[in-house]
């Protein structure tokens, strides 16, 4: 198995992993159990646990991002981005639901190195958020006295607990469609100029 292919696979076991035992919870060889290679091998790759982390949000959080701007690009309209920004975290988090679980749980941790992260990649993905509000202002379809980074919160965390939906047990019937159109209605009435 290729290097790039083996740290793959330990990312996605420690996604799984921390996310049914929490990061605390979670021992590096439970994380080299559900990935099938020795406990050796993740040190071969890692760090320590906090560096896998890391490396889950990085990874995973930075394909979001790619995948949002490319749907963005060809859209010009900010009331159309926000629908679409809040469709496509909706679709990634009911498809990846390990991954809601951990971005739920963990980036709610006080350990200052999560708290840290929270200004690198993760700050990036919230700042697609701003960006588009900003925008939407620039161009006087929203309300000026709106701060961006406030609202940015304000949306993800929103989508953080309709993501929970999806999570072990739920048995819910409404479409990633439904909810996206209407979490859109609701902030772009809130920010409509």
């Amino acid at each position: 198995m290729k290097s790039a292919d083996k740290h793959r696979k330990i990312i996605r076991a420690a996604t799984k992993v921390f996310a049914k035992k929490g990061f605390f919870n979670a021992r590096i060889s439970d994380i080299a159990k559900e990935a099938k290679v020795a406990d050796g091998t993740i040190y071969l790759y890692f760090k320590n646990k906090f560096d896998i982390l890391i490396s889950v949000f990085e990874q995973e959080i930075g394909k979001l991002i790619e995948n949002i701007l490319l749907l963005l690009e060809n859209e010009t309209d900010p009331s159309a981005q926000l629908e679409i920004f809040i469709q496509r975290h909706l679709e990634e988090m009911k498809k990846n639901r390990n991954l809601a679980e951990v971005i739920h749980i963990e980036l709610r941790q006080t350990n200052k190195l999560i708290r840290d992260y929270r200004k690198n990649k993760f700050s990036e993905y919230l700042d697609i958020i701003a960006k588009i509000i900003l925008q939407g202002q620039n161009e006087g379809k929203f309300r000026q006295d709106i701060n961006p980074d406030i609202a940015k919160l304000m949306l993800f965390g929103t989508l953080d607990e309709i993501s929970r939906l999806w999570g072990p047990g739920s048995e819910e019937k409404v479409t990633v469609e439904d909810i996206s159109r209407q979490i859109t209605a609701i902030f772009k009435h809130g920010m409509l100029h």
